[in-house]
Formats: structure tokens, C-alpha cells, sequence
């Protein structure tokens, strides 16, 4: 059994699908919403899985350094845009060390590009 806690927050960038139809091929703006959950088998001393406040001030330092721009600065070399996939992973590795500290030891990200879609990441931030 685990137990998780998350954070939320908005983000504005945009982005560019190469194969896309001519207007994903244009750099477009997206309101993405970024949902994070921070998974661990037990609670510690305090009954928490991670610090929230650690964790939301992580999460609002990493997307500082992508909103409003665009997400082709984070574009895998492999890669021929960045998706929404590709995003959650970024963003994954770059929490990763903030959540270990916090006590978290499974991260999943979500980037939701609409009300009814996303795309994800889970792994250990170990």
C-alpha cells in the first residue's frame, strides 16, 4: 500500500508539432495544467509523504523556467517536438531531486493539454 500527495499548477508555453496539420506545424500556445503525485509506501515520523510546501515552491521554480516560452528549448535531440509525453518527462527529471529531498520516492506528472486529455510520466525519483 502507498500513500501519495500532489500539487497543481497552470502553465503557458508554446510548442510545435512537425507532422502535425499546418496550424500544429505553426508555434501555438497551449494552457496546459500540470499536475504532479509524489508516492511512497509509508508516511514518515510527521504522517506526511513529502513537505507541500517544498514540493509546490519545486514545482512553481521549474515552471518559471519554461513559461511562455517555447518548449522546443527542452526538445530532446531524438525528438521532432515536444508532446505533451515528452514534457512530463522533462518535468519529471527536473523535480526529481526536489522530491527525493521532500521524502518522496515515486514521482508521476501529468500535463493535461485539455480538460479531457494528457499525457504522462511515472518513475522513481531514486
Amino acid at each position: 500500500m502507498s500513500f501519495e500527495v500532489g500539487a497543481s499548477r497552470p502553465l503557458r508555453a508554446l510548442h510545435r508539432l512537425p507532422w502535425g496539420t499546418e496550424e500544429e506545424r505553426q508555434p501555438h500556445e497551449h494552457d496546459y495544467r500540470i499536475e504532479v503525485i509524489v508516492e511512497r509506501d509509508g508516511v514518515d515520523e510527521r504522517g506526511v509523504v513529502c513537505d507541500l510546501d517544498v514540493l509546490g515552491a519545486g514545482l512553481d521554480d521549474v515552471l518559471a523556467r519554461i513559461a511562455g516560452r517555447d518548449l522546443d528549448e527542452i526538445k530532446p535531440a531524438d525528438a521532432e517536438g515536444v508532446t505533451v509525453e515528452l514534457l512530463a518527462e522533462w518535468l519529471h527529471g527536473s523535480l526529481a531531486d526536489v522530491v527525493q529531498r521532500a521524502g518522496g520516492e515515486m514521482l508521476a506528472v501529468r500535463v493535461w493539454e485539455a480538460p479531457d486529455a494528457f499525457g504522462g510520466y511515472r518513475a522513481p525519483v531514486a
